[in-house]
């Protein structure tokens, strides 16, 4: 297999940085836009639920953080290129925080399937699977 394009790997680093970022916002519409239409969301591996389909990911990932703070960061990425296709692990952090006092903090990994798609690479599907978690209940 040739060296994948840089631009290629560049590209995909930038659609899981606005992946950050538009989740953090909430920017639920711009976030939709980084996933394919039969988007895969696996999140089994960190006590969530195996999700089909963006409209219905988004809806649930929305649903359960609209009204938290969150931070999300991701690094150390590992990316590999074949085509139009690509995987990634991407090791994370986050920081997730509730106006009741509940908070959560994370670490672990996405595991990523990339397709290109009109030119836009988009992720096909993300498996969240998590090494630590600390949770603080709300205030009794």
């Amino acid at each position: 297999m040739a060296a994948p394009d840089f631009a290629d790997w560049l590209a995909i680093a930038n659609v899981k940085a606005r992946y950050c970022r538009l989740l953090d916002t909430k920017d639920w519409e711009g976030f939709a836009a980084l996933f394919t239409p039969d988007f895969r969301l696996d999140a089994t591996g960190s006590g969530g639920p195996l999700l089909e389909g963006r409209d219905v990911a988004i809806a649930s990932v929305r649903a359960s953080i609209d009204a938290a703070r969150t931070v999300h960061h991701v690094h150390s990425p590992e990316i590999a290129i074949d085509g139009d296709e690509a995987t990634a692990i991407w090791a994370m952090q986050d920081h997730l925080v509730w106006s009741d006092g509940r908070s959560l903090i994370g670490h672990g990994h996405y595991h990523e399937d990339y397709s290109r798609e009109d030119g836009h690479w988009r992720i096909a599907q993300s498996r969240l699977t998590r090494l630590a978690i600390e949770m603080k209940a709300p205030p009794a």
